[in-house]
Formats: C-alpha cells, sequence, structure tokens
C-alpha cells in the first residue's frame, strides 16, 4: 500500500450562520465529499481541520465569521491487510462476487477499526483481484450495508464491473428486497412510505425524515407474518438513502426490532432475543456487468434472526 500523505487541495469555508453550532455537527452537513460524522471528528483530531488557522477539537463552537480550513489526506492513514476470515460466496467469477456478510461484521475499515472487516477477507480470498474505485480503504465495495445487518451484498473485481453494477444502482435497475421485524401490528397488508431523509438537524450522527435538506426517499413494505405484537415484513427500497429502512419504518411507528439507534427505548422485551437490528438483505436481483445476464439471489435469514421468529411464534 502508498502510504504517501499527499494531500488534495484544501476547502476554504466561512461559517455565516448566526447560530452557533458544533464544528463537527457542522462539518457533517457540507458537500464536501463522503465524510461522515465521525470522519469529520478524526479529521480534526489529526489536525486536518482547523478553524482561524487554529486547532480545534470535534466539540468547538462556531461563531459567524469564522474560517474553516480543512484538508482530506489523498491517502489516509491506514494500512488494509488481507486477513483469512471465511466469506459466504453465492457467486463469483472474474468480474464479480455476490457475498453474504453476517450481521456484526463492518464492510471496511474506519478511522478505529482496521481489522475484521468484508474488506480484510476480501483482500485475503481475491487479492489484486479488486476494484479500486473506492480508494484503498474499500476495494471492491459497490455498496454497503450496516454492521448489524446481514444479508446479500456485490463486490467489483473490476473498474468496468464496477462502474456498471453502481449504474444500475444509481438508475434504480437493481432490485433489493430486505426482511425485518419491527414493534407493533402494522395496520396496512402493504404500502409505501414516501417521506425525505437527511441528516437530523438536533443529532448530527443520525437520519431522520425532514424537508430540511432532505432527499427524496421512497420504500414498499409487505406484510409476511403478524405476532402478537410484532410484524414481520418484506422491504423493497426504490431509492438508497442511508438508513433508509430504519428511519422509514420508525417514521411509520414502527421501528425495528433491535435498532439501537432508531428503536424503541423503554424496558427490553422478554420476548426478544435477538441482540443486533433485525434486519436482513433477502434478495438480489442484478444484470451481469459483462454478459448483461439476469443474476437473482436469495438469502435465508440469518440463525439469530430465526430463532427470534421461532420465539414469536411459539409464544
Amino acid at each position: 500500500m502508498n502510504n504517501n500523505n499527499s494531500q488534495k487541495p484544501i476547502h476554504k469555508i466561512q461559517y455565516q450562520e448566526q447560530e452557533e453550532v458544533r464544528a463537527d455537527v457542522f462539518l457533517a452537513k457540507q458537500d464536501i465529499g463522503d465524510l461522515s460524522r465521525n470522519k469529520i471528528k478524526e479529521l480534526i483530531n489529526l489536525g486536518h481541520i482547523t478553524v482561524n488557522n487554529k486547532k480545534i477539537k470535534p466539540s468547538q463552537i462556531l461563531k459567524t465569521g469564522d474560517i474553516i480550513y480543512l484538508t482530506i489526506p489523498e491517502n489516509p492513514e491506514l494500512t488494509v491487510k488481507p486477513e483469512d476470515i471465511p466469506l459466504n460466496i453465492y457467486y463469483e467469477d472474474e468480474h464479480m462476487m455476490v457475498i453474504d456478510k453476517p450481521a456484526g461484521m463492518i464492510v471496511h475499515p474506519t478511522g478505529k477499526v482496521h481489522s475484521g472487516t468484508l474488506v480484510n477477507a476480501l483482500l485475503f480470498h481475491c487479492p489484486e483481484q479488486l476494484s479500486q474505485m473506492g480508494g484503498e480503504e474499500r476495494p471492491g465495495i459497490v455498496h454497503r450495508l450496516d454492521k448489524e445487518t446481514s444479508g446479500l451484498m456485490m463486490v467489483a473485481k473490476t473498474e468496468q464491473a464496477h462502474r456498471y453494477l453502481s449504474k444500475q444502482i444509481k438508475e434504480r435497475k437493481v432490485v433489493k428486497k430486505y426482511l425485518t421485524l419491527v414493534y407493533g401490528v402494522v395496520k396496512d397488508r402493504e404500502g409505501y412510505i414516501e417521506a425525505p431523509i437527511g441528516r437530523d438537524t438536533k443529532h448530527g450522527n443520525k437520519m431522520a425524515v425532514t424537508d430540511v435538506g432532505g432527499r427524496e426517499a421512497r420504500t414498499y413494505f409487505k406484510v409476511i407474518k403478524y405476532f402478537t405484537s410484532f410484524t414481520l415484513l418484506l422491504i423493497s427500497l426504490y431509492t438508497g438513502r442511508t438508513h433508509q429502512i430504519r428511519v422509514h419504518l420508525q417514521y411509520l411507528g414502527h421501528p425495528v426490532v433491535g435498532d439501537k439507534v432508531y428503536g424503541l427505548r423503554k424496558k427490553r422485551n422478554p420476548l426478544i432475543i435477538i441482540d443486533r437490528q433485525a434486519l436482513h438483505s433477502h434478495f438480489l436481483k442484478i444484470q451481469h456487468p459483462v454478459s448483461l445476464q439476469s443474476l437473482t439471489f436469495t438469502s435465508p435469514l440469518a440463525d439469530d434472526f430465526l430463532e427470534q421468529v421461532k420465539v414469536l411464534e411459539t409464544s
């Protein structure tokens, strides 16, 4: 890996609002690349973000007229190493892969997590055979699943495959369906949730249904099975916003079981045994990037999710 610390040109931003706000919260909302609030904090702590040419903390309060300078390292100070981690591979050829990601596995390294990720496993399984379009932190990664979400994911081995799969996602030609268990009895047997999603104005590390900077988001749901106080749903995505399913189901009044961010904060129900969000990427339909053949994959519920369903069936 190249550890050259060359840097991209500096972003210069003048804070012009009257309201005082934390630097990390403000910057996470700006259009300066795919930078999460955690990444912003990391850059601040490394000295790549300053205010009025002075080092700051993520909690620095911005005031009207402050000048923010932000430099993004061209190559992050991160070495991604191959690791012999088993992969559940549904499909593989010289162009792409489809894998079934286990719950608990992070897709790619972050500032704090350098090992145990899907990328570490991919680098061991197919070294020198992954698309580099996502950079050295994300080789082969076309799209992501949350750490606690299990199920089907695409991986690109070549740049041609990466571009074509990304194009299918952008044009909404990829069919992705999820199974999820939610709190409460969903009244309608099926329906659409259409509500814009953007960064939560009160909690910068969360998303929310909002008209302030929100982007179009559309989710289809269908009831698979009712339980006494829960519902098993099949979800289809028509857009791909961050945390879309979890945010939309919370908005509907039926948050995902086990969701620690958007779920219920009341006393734990003794019937709930799953220790993560009950969300599984169940179905994937794509067009092969070279042969153009239609490929369809279905993944059964992960073991912990299946056990949870059995508990509710017998209660």
